[in-house]
């Protein structure tokens, strides 16, 4: 048998992969790869990448490259600072890109919906003046920091010769203040069974204190139930409002409380107050109930008789009865014309 090989592609060739001559390995057919066909790619397509679009970066943006720059551009090194009251913070405001040499800065303050001046034509303005210095062209330092300077501080630069004229950035400052001595309330005496609550409060922390409470410098746990130092006790501690619950006190409870205020600034304590938890005296109140009836009986016994003995006569009983004058032997009413009233005339009979 003779192997035939023809000179014209056949077509059937690169639609389907005939078994035959990839099964078997023909002596002429099979050593030889046929190099144009299984072995090119289209280089217009699969390797080539379009320059512009790729690999080149504008001209006006990449400083490296020796051109232009036509944006002012502003950075911050914290947008977000936080700082205890009274320390000194940095307002951190940099112009990365701008070919105007002397270009226009304002500072201005966002508060509570009201917008105010900072800086302003190169002057420190409002209650920050005193306090306040620029330092880098364009930033601030605050010193000696209060509450009211919790606010949003926007950096505003106009460079003219610019393309863009005009960048900003809004920096947003968090002063934290230190809470104060809190206001505690505690009962003095409380009955064993009874209910009873404890209240501490602050007003001038910020951000808003948590509390803690402690008895005999014990520190309390939020829930009694989750803790078997205090499983005689039944009470719950909410450390967002400071209240202090017990749904029945047990004589275990007594003893002296105070409550800490705390918050990222500091802490503050108020001062320790005892609370007696006592028993009640069933037997003694049945009898102080029995004292005061009996008391009553006797007062309105005696009363009674001092009433049947007389002792109450009205003054009508006691002395004589007015009498209005009546017509008596002697004398003699005469009604006179002139007068128009009555008048009497003694007469004496012998």
């Amino acid at each position: 048998n003779r192997l035939t090989v023809s000179t014209q592609k056949p077509s059937a060739v690169y639609i389907q992969k005939p078994s035959a001559v990839y099964t078997q390995k023909p002596s002429a057919v099979s050593t030889q790869k046929p190099s144009a066909i299984y072995t090119q790619k289209p280089s217009a397509v699969s390797t080539q990448k379009p320059s512009a679009v790729y690999t080149q970066k504008p001209s006006a943006v990449s400083s490296s490259l020796g051109c232009v720059i036509e944006a002012v551009n502003l950075k911050s090194s914290n947008r977000n600072p936080v700082v205890h009251e009274f320390e000194s913070v940095e307002l951190s405001c940099i112009i990365t890109d701008s070919q105007t040499n002397d270009p226009r800065i304002e500072w201005k303050k966002i508060q509570d919906g009201q917008t105010t001046y900072v800086y302003f034509d190169n002057k420190i303005q409002g209650d920050l003046a005193g306090r306040t210095d620029v330092f880098g062209k364009t930033s601030l330092r605050i010193w000696n920091v209060t509450r009211s300077d919790s606010a949003i501080y926007r950096c505003e630069v106009v460079a003219l010769n610019d393309r863009k004229e005009v960048d900003e950035l809004t920096i947003e400052l968090i002063v934290q203040v230190k809470p104060v001595a809190p206001v505690c309330r505690v009962p003095k005496a409380v009955p064993v069974g009874k209910a009873a609550t404890l209240q501490c409060q602050e007003s001038e922390g910020y951000p808003r204190p948590y509390y803690s409470w402690y008895r005999n410098d014990v520190p309390l746990p939020t829930d009694s139930r989750a803790n078997p130092r205090f499983q005689n006790s039944s009470f719950h501690v909410n450390s967002e409002t400071g209240t202090l619950v017990f749904s029945a006190v047990h004589k275990e409870d007594s003893g002296q409380y105070y409550c800490i205020a705390s918050n990222d600034a500091g802490a503050a304590r108020c001062e320790g107050q005892d609370m007696e938890v006592y028993d009640l005296n069933i037997a003694g109140i049945i009898g102080g109930v029995l004292v005061v009836l009996i008391v009553l009986a006797v007062i309105t016994m005696g009363i009674c008789c001092a009433y049947r003995r007389g002792c109450f006569i009205s003054s009508k009983q006691d002395g004589e009865s007015y009498k209005s004058p009546g017509k008596h032997e002697g004398v003699n009413y005469i009604r006179t014309s002139e007068e128009g009233d009555f008048r009497h005339k003694s007469s004496f009979v012998i």
